[in-house]
């Protein structure tokens, strides 16, 4: 029986910001991830400097306000709207309920032009982990295609990342229509957006929203 591990949405945002590089377009590794997030401690109260340069590089990434700026957007996100559809068994077919959700991820991303999304593609545990990760990135991709077809720019969406079978919501080797998702998610910042080139980053994140989802 296989076995999957589940992974607080929070702390997966969080460890998908370093790994992406968002401060200042740099790939790097980042040690202690889940300690870097506190921000009732003093910046770098935390980090060993022994590794490589990545405290100080990480402080220059918290003083900008990249990363605990993408968090609360993150957040703020995910309580305005849902951010995960689903599917029926072994498709990747949007229904109407899963249409009107994306309009309202839709209209929420048209909102925040500053701010890049992802969306990631999961299966239930049912057929093999190869068939599965190829299904998850199907989904993914309808997704991201019923968005880009509510008038957000395709560069506005990165990468499609299919997940598989690996994080289900519900553990079972069973057929289980909520492990059968797409889940949105903040991911950054467009780096080339004057807002973001100035360190606006309070500006972009507590800007007025009033939702809604508009039509087809």
């Amino acid at each position: 029986m296989r076995t999957a591990t589940m992974t607080h949405p929070g702390s997966r945002l969080r460890q998908r910001i370093v790994a992406g590089g968002l401060a200042l377009g740099l790939t790097m590794t980042l040690a202690g991830c889940e300690d870097l997030f506190d921000v009732t401690q003093p910046l770098g109260s935390n980090l060993d400097e022994g590794n490589f340069g990545n405290p100080t590089m990480t402080n220059i990434m918290l003083h900008n306000g990249e990363l605990s700026y993408a968090e609360v957007l993150g957040d703020r996100f995910a309580e305005t709207v849902p951010t995960t559809i689903n599917f029926a068994f072994n498709s990747a077919e949007l229904d109407e309920q899963a249409r009107a959700i994306l309009r309202e991820q839709a209209a929420f991303i048209r909102h925040f032009p500053e701010v890049r999304f992802t969306v990631y593609g999961h299966t239930d545990l049912v057929g093999s982990r190869a068939y599965n990760e190829r299904l998850g990135l199907r989904r993914a991709r309808a997704a991201v295609n019923y968005i880009i077809s509510q008038g957000v720019d395709r560069s506005r969406l990165q990468a499609l990342v299919s997940r598989g079978e690996l994080e289900p919501v519900v553990p079972t080797e069973m057929e289980e229509r909520r492990n059968r998702r797409t889940v949105t998610e903040v991911t950054g910042f467009v780096q080339s957006h004057p807002l973001v080139l100035d360190g606006e980053y309070a500006r972009i994140v507590y800007r007025a929203y009033v939702g809604g989802g508009g039509g087809e």
